[in-house]
C-alpha cells in the first residue's frame, strides 16, 4: 500500500459541523507528523491559518491522499477535479445519506488512522463528459460522477428529443427530460426517477426518462463505452438545461445536439477495509436486516 506524506483537506463551506471535524482532523494529522495542505477555499473558513494552502487542482498534484469532509455533493465536486491527477480520495460524512463519504465523525481518528496505516482498499469510479453542439460549434461542456440530466429548467414544459446510441436510433420522446447515470449515480437522482440500483463495479450506464408521455418508456442499461447523442427537437418551445451532478452547465436551443461519453480518467476512491456496498444500501436506504437480528 502507498505510504502517505502530503495529505490534502477539502471541506464543505458554511457548515459548523464540517469546521469542527476539519479541526479535529488537522490536530490528528499534525500529531501523526503528516504534512497537511488545505484547499484555499476551505482554509478561508478556518480561524487558524498555520498550514500550507493550495487550489483544488494543485492539491491533486501535491498530495498522496485528499480527505473530503462534507456530504456526497462535496465529494462529487472534488472528484471532478482530482480525477485528472489520479489522487486517492477519502470521504468523511458530514452530510445526510453519505453513499460516497463513508467514514462517520464518531469514528474519525480510528478509521482515518487505519487508512494511514495502509489498511484500505481503492475503488475506481468512472465519470462522464458532456458536450453541447450547435451545428459544428461546441457551446457548452461539463463532467459528472453521478449523472448528466437534460431537463426543462424553470419551465414546466415537455421536451421533444431523439436518442441515438453509438449512432443507432433508439427512440423519439416527449418528456420532462432524460437522466444518464453512472453506477455511482444510480443511488442518486436516477433512483428517485425509478432507475435501477447498479453495483459500482459495473461498467454500464442507465438512461432514465423523466415523466415520459408514454406508458411503455422504461429505463435502459447500456455499455459505458457507448456514445450517447440527444438531438433536441426543432419544434421545442422551451430551452432545455443540461446539468452535471446537479449544476447547470449549458442551456440548449432547438436543434442542438448533446453528446455524452465516458471520461478517460477515473476517480480513485479510498475505503477502509471491510467496506461493503450492500451494507451501505441497507444502512442508507433503511432496508431490513436478517430475520431475528
Amino acid at each position: 500500500m502507498q505510504a502517505f506524506k502530503n495529505i490534502g483537506l477539502i471541506g464543505r463551506p458554511g457548515s459548523a459541523k464540517v469546521l469542527e471535524t476539519l479541526k479535529r482532523l488537522i490536530r490528528f494529522l499534525d500529531n501523526q507528523g503528516y504534512h497537511v495542505i488545505v484547499e484555499d477555499r476551505t482554509a478561508s473558513t478556518l480561524l487558524e491559518r498555520g498550514h500550507a494552502e493550495a487550489s483544488r487542482r494543485l492539491l491533486g498534484e501535491l498530495c498522496d491522499l485528499v480527505i473530503v469532509v462534507g456530504g456526497d455533493g462535496s465529494l462529487l465536486g472534488a472528484a471532478r477535479t482530482l480525477c485528472h491527477s489520479g489522487t486517492l480520495v477519502l470521504g468523511v460524512n458530514r452530510g445526510r445519506l453519505g453513499f460516497l463519504t463513508d467514514i462517520s465523525p464518531d469514528e474519525l481518528e480510528e478509521r482515518v488512522g487505519e487508512v494511514l496505516e495502509g489498511k484500505y482498499e481503492v475503488e475506481q469510479r468512472f465519470l462522464l463528459d458532456a458536450e453541447l453542439y450547435r451545428g459544428d460549434d461546441l457551446v457548452g461542456s461539463g463532467d459528472a460522477l453521478n449523472e448528466i440530466v437534460l431537463h426543462p429548467g424553470k419551465a414546466v414544459r415537455m421536451i421533444e428529443f431523439e436518442l441515438f446510441i453509438d449512432g443507432q436510433f433508439v427512440y423519439s420522446q416527449r418528456s420532462d427530460g432524460l437522466i444518464v447515470a453512472t453506477p455511482t449515480g444510480s443511488t442518486a437522482y436516477a433512483m428517485s426517477g425509478g432507475g435501477p440500483i447498479m453495483h459500482p463495479k459495473l461498467d454500464v450506464l442507465t438512461l432514465v426518462p423523466m415523466f415520459p408521455h408514454t406508458l411503455s418508456s422504461r429505463p435502459i442499461v447500456i455499455d459505458a463505452a457507448c456514445e450517447i447523442r440527444v438531438h433536441i427537437g426543432e419544434t421545442n418551445q422551451t430551452y432545455p438545461h443540461i446539468s452535471c451532478d446537479g449544476q447547470t452547465r449549458a442551456v440548449a436551443k432547438p436543434d442542438d445536439v448533446l453528446v455524452i461519453r465516458r471520461k478517460p480518467k477515473c476517480v480513485q476512491l479510498v475505503h477502509p477495509l471491510g467496506h461493503n456496498f450492500y451494507d451501505v444500501l441497507r444502512s442508507k436506504l433503511g432496508w431490513s436486516h436478517r430475520l431475528g437480528d
